[in-house]
């Protein structure tokens, strides 16, 4: 029979105690999402909120600090510049702490959509910046210095009707290419990941409901993060979810507070179940001893435990590893285990990149042989998995 909606008797506190019944698994509350889990709030427990006025006093931003009750508040000018935050040299040996704790909203003010060509047609104003994951790798702390935590943009009402602008502008896609062969496809997290935001705000849910609606076009982003509550979001197949996956090994190493690849592989079956596009990103491959016989293992696995159904559909992306001079050094006061793999002067060179960056990445021959290798793998052991973009 049904538990009625009050709390427990004190006499059943007692039991619970006695019993060590808080261990044990409850089942969901009626209407009870993901994002209020014990797990949910292991990745963000916010406690303290950086935040433009104009944020806090938008719809989107008083929905936020409801869910946060008890979070300290400090209002800032602008969101990319805190000092407490950014620049910070101290924040170095709390990387991950805080990841976890601090939380910044902000207005978006220049609202572009940049042509892509590679993982997408378009980059699209992005709902986030910053991330509650450590990955080792990410390129997104280097531009912002020492600490990274999330910053969500409130005014998405602005974002989504700008991409419904670009979108309609567009017409429909009339020659295939590498990023789909009939819409327009939209990168909606570059910099960030979307499941994780999801976590504590609707900007995702928002974005992928837009997308619903433009049958022209497709939302995509890349994540490392295992939400079961995109599941409800009734994509109806205008949203592409790119599952990052790595060998175990390198991602116990690299991508710090992440789900476990077996679980995001586990997940792909119930993504494209719930309406979603589901591909793979390949990323980054790390080469270090070992490298090929691991990846070799990873698409065995893959071949091993998907179905026909998500095989049917899937594409890859692979992308070999960026890595950065100053995220090396940030690295070293925090996780210097990692630098053991990325940092590795003898096969990488300097590049600068498309957003005029000084990047270090693997030598043009290093990297060649590295690409021509991995698609073999694929060949042999995931012969399904047709590969879309290797960089």
């Amino acid at each position: 029979m049904d538990q009625p909606a009050a709390g427990p008797a004190p006499e059943e506190n007692g039991q619970q105690a006695l019993f060590g019944w808080p261990d044990t698994a409850p089942a969901p509350a009626a209407g009870r999402t993901f994002r209020d889990s014990r797990r949910a709030r292991r990745m963000l427990d916010v406690r303290e909120v950086y935040a433009e006025p104009a944020a806090l006093d938008s719809p989107r931003g008083r929905q936020i600090m409801a869910r946060l009750p008890g979070a300290r508040v400090t209002e800032v000018d602008g969101h990319w510049r805190i000092p407490s935050l950014h620049g910070n040299d101290g924040n170095t040996a709390r990387w991950v702490r805080v990841k976890t704790e601090t939380l910044v909203l902000g207005v978006k003010q220049t609202l572009t959509t940049r042509p892509n060509g590679r993982s997408a047609d378009w980059i699209a104003p992005g709902p986030s910046n910053g991330c509650a994951m450590a990955c080792a790798y990410c390129y997104v702390p280097r531009r912002k210095g020492y600490a990274n935590p999330i910053t969500l943009f409130t005014n998405i009402e602005a974002i989504v009707a700008h991409v419904r602008r670009h979108v309609r502008a567009q017409g429909p896609k009339t020659e295939p290419n590498q990023c789909d062969p009939r819409s327009w496809v939209y990168d909606i997290g570059e910099n960030g990941d979307c499941s994780v935001d999801a976590l504590v705000c609707d900007n995702t849910e928002d974005l992928v409901a837009a997308f619903r609606h433009l049958p022209t076009a497709k939302a995509s982003f890349a994540t490392k993060f295992v939400n079961p509550d995109l599941l409800a979001f009734d994509p109806q197949g205008r949203t592409r979810v790119r599952f990052s996956l790595m060998p175990p090994d390198d991602a116990r190493l690299l991508d710090i507070r992440t789900s476990p690849v077996a679980e995001r592989i586990a997940a792909a079956p119930d993504f494209l179940d719930a309406g979603y596009e589901v591909h793979f990103n390949l990323s980054p491959v790390v080469l270090r001893p070992g490298w090929q016989r691991d990846w070799a293992d990873l698409f065995v696995h893959l071949d091993d435990v998907l179905p026909a159904r998500v095989k049917a559909q899937a594409a890859a992306e692979i992308i070999m590893l960026t890595h950065n001079r100053s995220l090396h050094e940030v690295n070293l006061g925090w996780h210097p285990r990692a630098e053991d793999v990325l940092w590795q002067p003898a096969a990488q060179e300097t590049k600068r990149s498309q957003n005029g960056a000084l990047n270090v990445r693997y030598a043009r021959e290093v990297k060649q042989r590295s690409l021509v290798r991995i698609q073999e793998l694929i060949a042999t052991h995931a012969p399904w998995l047709r590969i879309r973009y290797a960089f």
